[in-house]
């Protein structure tokens, strides 16, 4: 059901050393809404998303999915659980193909054991079908069918981007974290990768969970909008809410920024 809560962090407190990057974060990830996290450099957004994946493991506090506490679960059960993310560096191979790198992201779901996958026969051939399908879907739908054998790295950045982007939808998530998704892309490419993430959420009814600089963008397609500052959430709301509360303006935005969606 579309707005049932998918992702609860509640209380969380994260430090490394002296060094205190989130200071009593709680936030709630709804099904089948695009949720932004901004703020200024250092304000623990990345932070926030790794502790969610299970990259860190907060001193204080607890994150939920879907009831399930998993606080302190490690990163390959949170994703077959049905997390996903990309990163704010690009982190393909760059010598596979474009078909190989989204493949990857089925691993998760892969079954057969090792000497099955070596052979390559009979329930492993039969299963690597059934992740091909899904993953030829997924390039049909990124619009990157031309590219499909193409080596990642050959490629430009905006088209890596989309791959990055295949490579987390082949998890099949239903939640999906995006760091700077935009980060180093051009107007067109922003656009597009807007265009995609949109549809993601449209037609995939997948929650999703924006971490963006553009704020041009961020109040184009968010539904909701939280603001960090140094480990601390210190507004919530719409985008338009957002963009002319005072915290918000300033603590990073300078100046109301005024949402064109719809």
């Amino acid at each position: 059901m579309e707005g049932t809560a998918l992702l609860q962090v509640q209380d969380v407190w994260l430090a490394f050393g002296g060094v205190q990057a989130l200071r009593g974060v709680s936030l709630e990830a709804r099904k089948g809404e695009i949720l932004a996290i901004v703020g200024p450099n250092g304000a623990g957004k990345t932070t926030l998303i790794n502790a969610i994946c299970g990259h860190y493991h907060p001193q204080r506090g607890r994150i939920l999915f879907k009831g399930q506490d998993i606080t302190r679960w490690r990163p390959h059960r949170i994703a077959a659980l049905g997390i996903a993310r990309t990163f704010q560096n690009l982190a393909l191979f760059r010598g596979m193909t474009v078909l190989d790198n989204i493949m990857l992201g089925r691993h998760v779901r892969m079954r057969s054991n090792a000497l099955a996958c070596a052979l390559y026969w009979g329930p492993a051939q039969r299963e690597e079908i059934r992740h091909r399908e899904v993953v030829e879907r997924i390039i049909d739908f990124l619009e990157i069918e031309h590219i499909r054998k193409m080596p990642a790295g050959a490629l430009p950045y905006g088209l890596q981007k989309r791959v990055e982007l295949g490579r987390a939808l082949a998890l099949e998530p239903e939640l999906l974290l995006l760091d700077e998704p935009m980060a180093g892309m051009n107007l067109e490419e922003k656009e597009d990768m807007a265009r995609f993430i949109l549809d993601v959420q449209e037609e995939m009814g997948i929650g999703i969970v924006l971490i963006e600089h553009d704020m041009g963008v961020v109040m184009d397609i968010s539904d909701r909008v939280i603001v960090l500052d140094l480990g601390e959430k210190i507004c919530e709301g719409k985008p338009e809410e957002v963009a002319n509360d005072p915290r918000a303006i300033k603590a990073y935005l300078g100046e109301a920024v005024s949402p064109r969606r719809g």
